[in-house]
């Protein structure tokens, strides 16, 4: 029995890209779907963000505007919500994509009723191009929509497993933390998540659980309560 009956997916478009760690490998998609199908299976309400990073950094860039880039950035989240939608499709769930700006009829322009429907009715709803507006993170739009769409918790999925004192890549002694106060965060100005995103959380009582996309049935594990990962919370 799933711990939650709503959440909010954050994915990262690296991680949909595979060894690639460009566009998307069509199999890592395909097993991310078939976890989220188990989870609607389960009556578990799936909303999903989805970073735009295997197409587009742009805040590497000095040639750019910022505001330029970031809107180039909220395209590429367009991009892999529109592609990772129709995998789901494939595998048998009905989809939709919201975006908070037109796109013709590419996507659907935002609306929580709207959106709350969809959840209810046992679509999956993916929430792309950001917030709509630049210097605003993906991390950033998931703790909006999260808040927005009443969700039970934030799964934040990475290519990690949680949150740890410092870089398990290069310290093989790294301490992980199993749980922690999202005020440590925001006081700390740790880089878990964005720190907008990180305050949202704190201030509207969203709790997030950060977990490694790599681990067998991760997101699965997550929406059980079973993942190995870190519990930031809220109280």
């Amino acid at each position: 029995m799933a711990a939650y009956k709503r959440v909010l997916l954050k994915l990262s478009g690296e991680a949909l890209a595979g060894e690639k760690k460009t566009g998307f490998d069509e199999a890592t998609c395909i097993a991310v779907a078939n976890q989220v199908k188990k989870l609607t299976e389960e009556g578990v309400q799936v909303a999903i963000v989805i970073g735009g990073g295997n197409f587009w950094r742009g805040r590497t860039s000095n040639t750019i505007d910022r505001f330029k880039a970031d809107q180039i950035g909220m395209l590429a989240t367009i991009m892999n919500c529109v592609y990772v939608a129709d995998i789901f499709r494939y595998v048998g769930m009905k989809t939709k994509v919201y975006t908070q700006f037109e796109c013709g009829d590419i996507t659907n322009l935002f609306s929580k009723d709207e959106a709350v429907e969809d959840l209810e009715a046992g679509k999956v709803i993916f929430l792309a191009g950001g917030t709509g507006h630049p210097y605003f993170s993906t991390d950033s739009a998931t703790s909006l929509r999260a808040i927005e769409l009443e969700c039970d918790v934030i799964l934040m999925a990475k290519a990690i497993d949680g949150v740890y004192d410092s870089d398990p890549k290069t310290n093989p002694n790294a301490k992980k933390y199993d749980e922690m106060h999202i005020s440590t965060i925001v006081d700390n100005k740790l880089g878990v998540i964005d720190l907008t995103s990180a305050v949202l959380c704190m201030e509207n009582k969203m709790p997030i659980f950060i977990f490694s996309l790599l681990e067998e049935n991760g997101i699965v594990n997550a929406a059980l309560g079973t993942a190995k990962g870190t519990k930031i919370t809220v109280d």
